[in-house]
């Protein structure tokens, strides 16, 4: 008994130990840079600057059948499945657009990187593009992201938007920030652009 108890004991301050190590970790990886042009209650108002994505397009309609398949894809070529096996860092955080019509993940490139320094994937469906500059507004909530958490949230914040009459444009996307074997400290967002005109309260 006193050693399954020793065993549980060590068990448990190793998986303290990892939750620490990948909590750091997320919190030294490059996040997208964007500026908070107003803070709200339940929400706040970002712009975010022109970036660059590598994108996957998929026909999937919810997050767990775009999510798995779309990371390899992705992950795929920042790790090296590029015409120069070039290791590309990975950011944060993870940009999910998940509709009816045609749904896409992208991975957001390191601040360093642009369209013409990108090495071309080797997989044709991963697209390099540029994405412009935009005001959004967003919503967080935390654990682990699932499609009822998703549609919970779109709906929430498109109705604290449509009281406050800022009009929307475009889909509900959702933004991952953490590894899956990050049990703790888990940040998700749903964004959506706007129309901005200095909106005060």
């Amino acid at each position: 008994m006193k050693k399954l108890r020793i065993a549980l004991i060590v068990l448990f301050l190793f998986f303290v130990l990892f939750q620490s190590i990948v909590i750091m970790a997320t919190n030294k990886t490059e996040e997208q840079k964007y500026s908070v042009i107003q803070k709200e209650k339940n929400f706040e108002i970002r712009f975010y600057p022109a970036a660059t994505f590598a994108t996957i397009e998929s026909k999937a309609n919810n997050y767990r059948d775009l999510s798995s398949p779309g990371f390899r894809k992705l992950a795929g070529y920042i790790f090296g499945n590029n015409e120069s096996s070039v290791h590309i860092s990975m950011t944060s955080p993870v940009h999910m657009d998940v509709n009816d019509t045609l749904s896409t993940m992208s991975f957001v490139m390191p601040s360093a990187y642009n369209k013409t320094n990108l090495p071309n994937p080797k997989d044709e469906s991963v697209k390099i593009q540029e994405v412009p500059d935009e005001f959004v507004a967003v919503i967080h909530f935390g654990g682990y992201a699932n499609d009822e958490k998703i549609k919970f949230y779109s709906e929430k914040l498109g109705n604290i938007l449509y009281e406050k009459g800022i009009k929307t444009i475009g889909h509900f996307r959702f933004l991952g920030y953490n590894p899956p074997y990050q049990f703790f400290g888990r940040r998700n967002e749903i964004i959506v652009s706007i129309e901005w005109n200095n909106f005060s309260k």
